[in-house]
């Protein structure tokens, strides 16, 4: 398989996915396309990818001679990210994940009248470390008062 080009090619679709977020005009528009083309088919080929090699029916290009991949050990999740296979599914797991994050952050920023302004940032982190943004758009909603009365959880 050639791992580099499915990692640059999530890469690109789930960039494209955050761009159109971060700047569509209409937003409530285009978020069910983002969140179907951007988070869903990510999360299909994270299905397509994990499935097949946790089988053993695709290489994940590793090394041999290293310790099974498996989720159950420390060495068995190590030896699955010691591989490019495992490596751009673990990738492919974050940008899904991220994605779908950025959407409920953008649509419960929306729902509240927050500034796209003051999303811009939140949206910025949950790209690049996702619980961080996801940390950042909990506290504003927190301190903000845009919440309804007694609640600790954003609605």
């Amino acid at each position: 398989m050639n791992w580099e080009m499915i990692f640059g090619a999530a890469n690109a679709w789930a960039l494209l996915g955050w761009v159109v977020l971060a700047f569509a005009p209409k937003r409530e528009r285009v978020v069910p396309y983002v969140f179907f083309a951007g988070s869903g088919l990510l999360a299909c080929l994270y299905a397509g990818l994990i499935i097949p090699l946790m089988a053993g029916w695709i290489p994940d290009g590793g090394p041999l001679g290293r310790p099974s991949a498996d989720f159950t050990t420390l060495a068995g999740v190590m030896a699955l990210f010691d591989s490019p296979g495992g490596a751009t599914i673990g990738w492919v797991h974050y940008l899904a994940f991220d994605l779908f994050v950025g959407i409920w952050i953008a649509r419960n920023a929306d729902r509240h009248k927050i500034s796209r302004l003051v999303q811009a940032p939140i949206l910025f982190f949950t790209l690049m470390a996702g619980p961080i943004g996801l940390l950042l758009y909990l506290l504003l909603r927190q301190i903000s008062g845009k919440k309804p009365d007694g609640a600790v959880l954003p609605s």
